[in-house]
């Protein structure tokens, strides 16, 4: 059973404002800072400024820049890699109005690497058929685009709060009208307080911690996804998470973030082979070593079960030392942190959670289903990954979706009730899981609902998540909102998972192995009453 809301005590303090941000990644920085001509911004994040996903992004922003590519080939290639599932209308925004965001981040000081011709220099990624992705400091793109817009933040006069948790929607009647949120360490707003608005932006990132490997942020515990659902919004495609093929492999026992090694590599001329030095990705798709990065996940983990061994291994010797440290400098100091030398030998790597390509479900205007909540970025679900997101097109999904979450909010403003007064503070009972699930819970997903999915797993998936669900505590606490929230999404994405009975994008039915064109549509999930989830089959609409 989920809770309907967090146990918390009742909030200590008090602040208002017109908008409220939470998430410091790209995402929530661009909504911020473009939102302030509809009203007083209040900008909250979970740590510090710039501990979200965005500063760990490596290959770059995919955008149509060079004159011989096109947002119609931008299209057509993001459409591939969400098998069906794109929606057509939400990708056509993102590749027409791509260009222009990616150029307004330049303007506002975020510097990307340039050729000999002083143009943005441009690479490759899986499932890219064009050089559309810019990078900044080789390897160091997120990095740089997170400088550049807080310095910009620091210069707004937008009111930060750092360190804060985020636990439920306040409403009023029926549309959002703030949040409640845990602050730790921040003087005369300490402890559990209210933040008061009239509109509020999720961009809370992702939801990899989930799982026991993933190239997320501790940071990235699906708390904004569960607080919407708590709130009555509907939570789109979460069975799709994406792993990202080329994660550094450590042991069989590393958890929690692990090194990514970029796609760009890739692009760049490096490929994959097995414990015996054969390359394994031609045949199995036209792009081979570039195909999308479900495609390229998949045939590491077949060929890891076909060999018995551990890992595949990425080989990038034929890139050349100049190449390693000028290109891909971060990474190539990362892997000789790990005793790996990658100009002289194979990196080992293995897929690992990266990616959720569904969320919160927005409109083209990141309005969610609950008036005055809107969402964007990671947390977001827009339409324009489907089922498997092309690589790169996640920063500049937070780029232009926050632009247009900005745009809209003065109309929807002034079209908006008069503030009242704010409910749905504090709660008492044994609603919050023990801190102890947290661990569970990621040793479940990893068995029962990682690449590789069955009913039967699915099935034991579900029955260990409801559980562990009398494992509470009347404690209220970061580490217990956190596994509660972990929970939750677990619990909508293995509903999710079992109820799609096929093989799309980035979830893989062992038992289903096609993809089945009774299912080119979306599952739609909701909380009800009795606290448990509802998931719907949507059949897609064809434009």
């Amino acid at each position: 059973m989920i809770p309907r809301r967090l146990t918390a005590p009742d909030p200590g303090w008090t602040i208002d404002t017109d908008i409220i941000v939470i998430g410091s990644g790209v995402a929530g920085l661009v909504t911020a800072l473009r939102a302030r001509t509809a009203g007083r911004v209040l900008l909250v994040t979970k740590a510090l400024l710039d501990d979200g996903s965005t500063r760990w992004a490596q290959g770059g922003v995919a955008a149509a820049l060079h004159p011989d590519d096109s947002p119609e080939e931008h299209l057509r290639d993001t459409l591939t890699a969400g098998v069906g599932l794109c929606d057509d209308e939400a990708v056509r925004v993102l590749v027409t109005e791509g260009p222009d965001a990616v150029r307004e981040l330049i303007e506002l000081g975020a510097e990307f690497d340039r050729g000999e011709d002083g143009r943005v220099a441009l690479t490759r990624e899986g499932g890219h058929l064009k050089r559309r992705i810019a990078h900044a400091g080789g390897d160091a793109t997120g990095a740089e685009v997170s400088r550049a817009l807080l310095a910009k933040i620091k210069d707004s006069g937008i009111e930060v709060i750092e360190h804060a948790l985020v636990l439920d929607l306040l409403m009023e009647q029926g549309r959002a009208a703030g949040v409640t949120l845990h602050v730790m360490g921040e003087g005369r707003r300490d402890g559990v307080g209210a933040a008061r608005a009239r509109a509020v932006i999720l961009a809370t990132g992702g939801l990899g911690q989930v799982f026991q490997a993933t190239t997320n942020p501790e940071v990235s515990t699906g708390d904004g996804v569960a607080l919407a659902l708590r709130a009555g919004a509907a939570v789109t495609d979460l069975e799709f998470v994406q792993f990202h093929p080329t994660v550094m492999w450590l042991g069989p026992d590393a958890k929690g973030r692990q090194p990514l090694i970029s796609e760009a590599v890739r692009g760049e001329g490096a490929y994959l082979i097995d414990e015996r030095g054969d390359r394994f990705m031609a045949g199995r798709h036209p792009l081979a070593d570039l195909a999308p990065r479900d495609v390229v996940a998949k045939a590491i983990m077949t060929v890891v079960r076909e060999t018995g061994a551990p890992c595949a291994y990425l080989d990038g010797r034929n890139l050349g030392p100049r190449t390693w440290a000028n290109r891909f400098p971060t990474i190539l100091a990362t892997c000789e942190e790990h005793g790996i030398d990658p100009v002289h030998e194979p990196i080992p790597v293995l897929p690992a959670a990266h990616f959720s390509s569904g969320g919160v479900r927005t409109d083209l205007w990141g309005r969610t289903s609950v008036p005055g909540l809107y969402a964007c970025g990671e947390v977001a679900c827009t339409g324009v990954h489907g089922a498997n997101r092309l690589a790169s097109n996640s920063l500049l999904e937070g780029l232009v979706f926050g632009r247009r979450i900005a745009e809209a909010l003065p109309a929807d403003l002034a079209a908006a009730a008069p503030a009242g007064t704010a409910s749905g503070g504090a709660v008492a009972g044994p609603a919050l899981l023990d801190p102890s699930v947290h661990a569970d819970v990621q040793q479940i997903m990893t068995s029962c609902a990682g690449v590789l999915r069955n009913g039967p797993g699915l099935e034991r998936a579900a029955r260990d998540l409801a559980a562990l669900a009398d494992r509470t505590t009347r404690e209220p606490c970061t580490e217990a909102w956190e596994a509660t929230n972990l929970h939750t999404v677990a619990s909508l994405i293995v509903a999710a998972a079992r109820r799609r009975e096929e093989t799309r994008g980035s979830h893989w039915r062992e038992d289903f192995p096609d993809a089945d064109e009774d299912w080119l549509g979306h599952l739609v999930s909701t909380l009800a009453d009795d606290g448990t989830i509802t998931t719907d089959y949507e059949p897609r609409e064809l434009s």
